[in-house]
């Protein structure tokens, strides 16, 4: 017995031996990062960057103190929302390399997740871009020329416009190029001395009104060549004047640790902790941030948001505006590789993600920081950040939507292994009011933008639910849909079923689909959105086998019902006996009301149909030799069905027990079909349809008399009704819309009291109040009705007159003797009824399915 003694090594063998699944064998990266490094201070930097120098003297100065704690508490609202849902979802299981992608896609399936992961890799694209230029306009905000002058004063020397802001920016980009290449763990010590510089001049605005006098400033600003606005903005220290009069009339960084899950030793933990207390400090900042300026500076002071003269220490603060700027800039490049190195181990966009897979010898994930490295470029050259800085905005938002989805539907699946820390304080309430609150801000901020991100959204979607592999992740949407369907089925009351919505319930038992296929596709017809279930009985005893051998078999027959593209379940039974496999296949066959009520049979013959895999393309290996995902190819999906039945081939299932079959579903109230020369359709995969162009073909005919007894002839009994509706029922079917419908009636025309004629007047009454659109035949069979020997003969002679160019054929099926020494009989006179007619269906209903009532 294995015994790890060592907890932390433990967890480390897991979450390897997890990630090998990803990458085909198993891996062990080394994580380094701790909470403080690995969260906390990536969090703090891309909540601080540049907003906090350049923005939040503009927000308080336009929106004044009251509106703009309103709209900090509400960013910090709806992020405190998401953040309960990154515990959740964060602690639920172990978290690999992705960060954000990673708990979406594991938790709502590829198609989803990796649609939310791309548009989160280009908003963490779109925010190093932002923090670049940010910087950049920082940098030529202190060293940069006057636009109208041509001579440098002092430090100004840097020239500006278009392509200068360009340079700048890929000057910049390059600087994050270098770290990002030589791994986060440099990054993750740099960004601690740069957190502190940042705290520094923090520091230095905070005490600034205890050392600095009041003051006023010149402030000129040149608009073309000729003209210039002057402005003084005034500093006047702590005022409660300034304060009353500042009174009146940006958060994207919360994924920033999580983006690190790669590196950290226990992201279970470091995750919600990190993010909790890194969010808690930045609002703190913020709230003293917006109070101390509200009662220093005047409304011109801040709309100019100039920290650097009001800091004991000027450069102190253009040190920290770097600082903070550059440290955003490189966690969002570091955490937008990480996620396209996730997205590319997962395989799900092909060839063009590839190379990204590839990492360094030390873990590194160099080609993706390249990728990244070119479309941050390609961002640069929008050459202002206030351009690309609704997009982003959206874009994160977008993706706080998809990790409250992922909660929401994890909780509303109510799936026994989402057991989050009891200390998250995280409910349903809090995912939906997330969900809610993040799309209205999203259109809120930028319609135009939050509607096209929700269409690009959709179309990848849509890409990705045709192109993506199967994964091995779960599907969030399985548990919600057996979910929903226990509820309702549970709401499916059989004591509440009427005759007016009454639907076939098909329960087709299938020995081999070889020859089957054809059949299983007409019933998949005649199901009229009813139940369909493939039943198979293996001939078996489970207490002499080792074991069940009918699990491993579930996924071949699945695989066939895919390719055939019909919609039916799979019912696999093992059993000693055919007769009584069927019997447990009723029982079994879902619960409540969704019961089959029809059962539907392959007839008892001795001929040898035709091999359905050589004549589809779907199961020839030239056409398409590909597997499933579901670890079914079609070479293995052929050797798992035996060859067509031959003249040697025993039988496994001799007459009385097959009659019996029969007798057991009558007496059960179900409802028996034989079908019989259905092999002769042609393939549908084939774009052949049962509908021809021809007359005599594209028809439907029914005989709803029991021509085994003529003296017995009545068209309204359950049976004959049942066989109507049947008929009625295909002619609804896509494949069947066009075809004629024809009822043959069988009458004594030599009978002198024209008693025939009324009762083909009833007859067509009867299919008028059915609603049941029909030419009706008039047969004469007064031989028969004089016939006591050879009857079968005479009466399949007369099928073939008047029915041999149908395309399928609807007979009335007797009821099967009582005693089993008659069983041969019966067959025999079944298979002398209908040898050589085509496609039949013989049909012997038990229970009412038709209504005249509205």
């Amino acid at each position: 017995m294995f015994v790890c003694t060592n907890q932390e090594t433990l967890k480390r063998f897991l979450i390897g031996w997890i990630s090998s699944d990803r990458r085909g064998i198993p891996q062990i990266k080394p994580r380094k990062l701790n909470t403080f490094f690995g969260v906390m201070v990536p969090t703090i930097l891309s909540m601080f960057s540049i907003v906090l120098f350049l923005r939040t003297g503009f927000v308080v100065g336009h929106a004044g103190l009251l509106h703009g704690l309103l709209m900090l508490c509400v960013a910090y609202f709806i992020i405190s929302l998401t953040i309960l849902s990154i515990c959740a979802i964060s602690t639920n299981g172990a978290v690999e390399g992705g960060g954000a992608y990673f708990m979406i896609s594991r938790s709502l399936g590829p198609e989803f997740g990796s649609s939310i992961g791309l548009m989160f890799y280009l908003a963490k694209v779109c925010a190093c871009g932002v923090y670049v230029l940010g910087l950049v306009e920082a940098i030529l905000d202190i060293f940069g020329k006057d636009p109208g002058s041509a001579v440098s004063q002092g430090l100004r020397v840097l020239p500006q416009g278009y392509w200068y802001t360009v340079l700048y920016s890929s000057l910049v980009l390059l600087i994050c190029l270098v770290v990002c290449l030589v791994g986060a763990h440099i990054y993750a010590k740099a960004s601690f001395i740069i957190l502190l510089v940042v705290t520094m001049s923090l520091i230095s605005i905070t005490i600034s009104p205890l050392i600095l006098s009041p003051q006023r400033f010149n402030i000129t600003h040149a608009y073309g060549n000729n003209h210039t606005v002057t402005v003084n903005p005034s500093y006047t220290g702590f005022n409660g004047t300034t304060l009353k009069n500042n009174l009146g009339r940006d958060c994207t960084g919360i994924m920033a640790g999580a983006n690190m899950s790669g590196e950290l030793k226990n992201p279970s933990e470091s995750i919600p902790k990190g993010t909790i207390i890194a969010v808690s400090y930045t609002f703190t900042v913020y709230v003293l941030l917006f109070l101390l300026l509200s009662c220093t500076c005047d409304r011109c002071r801040l709309r100019h948001s100039m920290f650097q003269r009001v800091s004991v220490w000027p450069p102190f603060v253009t040190i920290g505006v770097y600082c903070a700027s550059l440290s955003a800039a490189m966690c969002s490049m570091i955490g937008a590789s990480r996620i396209l190195h996730a997205l590319a181990l997962d395989q799900l966009f092909g060839l063009p993600l590839a190379p990204a897979a590839v990492t360094s010898s030390s873990g590194n994930p160099w080609v993706s920081v390249l990728y990244t490295w070119g479309l941050v470029q390609c961002t640069l050259f929008a050459g202002q950040l206030n351009v690309i800085a609704g997009i982003v905005t959206v874009f994160y938002l977008l993706a706080y939507v998809a990790v409250d989805l992922a909660c929401l539907a994890l909780e509303w699946a109510s799936a026994p292994n989402f057991r989050y820390c009891s200390k998250c304080f995280f409910s349903w309430h809090t995912c939906l009011l997330g969900i809610v609150s993040c799309v209205v801000m999203m259109f809120v901020i930028n319609p135009v933008y939050s509607s096209a991100s929700i269409v690009l959204l959709l179309l990848l979607l849509l890409f990705l639910h045709y192109r993506s592999p199967t994964s091995s992740w779960g599907y969030i949407s399985q548990a919600l849909i057996f979910h929903q369907v226990r509820k309702y089925l549970l709401m499916l009351d059989s004591r509440k079923d009427h005759v007016k919505f009454w639907r076939p319930q098909v329960l087709l038992m299938v020995a081999n689909p070889r020859s089957s296929c054809q059949l299983i596709c007409f019933v998949n017809q005649l199901k009229k959105g009813g139940l369909f279930v493939l039943g198979h009985v293996q001939i078996g005893d489970l207490d002499v086998l080792p074991a069940d051998l009918v699990q491993p078999q579930y996924n071949f027959w699945l695989s066939l019902v895919d390719k055939l593209g019909v919609k039916a379940f799979v019912d696999l039974t093992l059993s000693p006996s055919v007769r009584q496999g069927t019997y447990h296949n009723f029982l079994s066959s879902f619960p409540g009301g969704m019961k089959p009520n029809t059962l539907v049979l392959g007839f008892y013959d001795n001929c040898y149909p035709a091999d359905y895999f050589l004549q589809d393309p779907v199961f020839c290996e030239g056409d398409r030799g590909e597997g499933d995902n579901f670890g079914v190819d079609l070479p293995s999906l052929q050797a798992h069905f035996p060859p067509v039945r031959h003249a040697e081939s025993p039988r496994a299932l001799q007459p009385e027990e097959y009659v019996s079959i029969i007798h057991d579903a009558i007496k059960m109230g179900k409802n028996v079909c034989l079908g019989r020369y259905f092999f002769q359709l042609p393939p549908e995969s084939k774009g052949v349809t049962y509908i021809r162009g021809n007359d005599n073909v594209d028809t439907i005919d029914v005989w709803p008399t029991n021509l085994l007894s003529p003296g017995s002839a009545s068209y309204e009994d359950v049976s004959s009704l049942f066989l109507l509706q049947m008929a009625c029922v295909l002619t609804m079917a896509n494949r069947w819309r066009r075809a004629s419908l024809r009822i043959f009636v069988c009458v004594a025309s030599e009978s002198g009291d024209q008693g025939w004629l009324a009762n083909e007047e009833q007859f067509r009454e009867l299919l008028g109040m059915l609603r049941i659109r029909a030419t009706i035949k008039i047969v004469a069979w007064d031989n028969v009705t004089r016939m006591f020997r050879g009857i079968s003969c005479f009466l399949n002679a007369l099928l073939r007159e008047h029915s041999s160019t149908a395309a399928v054929r609807f007979l009335y099926l007797p009821h099967p003797p009582s005693s089993s020494e008659l069983s041969q009989q019966y067959l025999t006179q079944l298979d002398t009824l209908t040898r050589d007619l085509g496609p039949t269906l013989l049909i012997h209903g038990v229970t009412p399915v038709t209504c005249t009532d509205l």
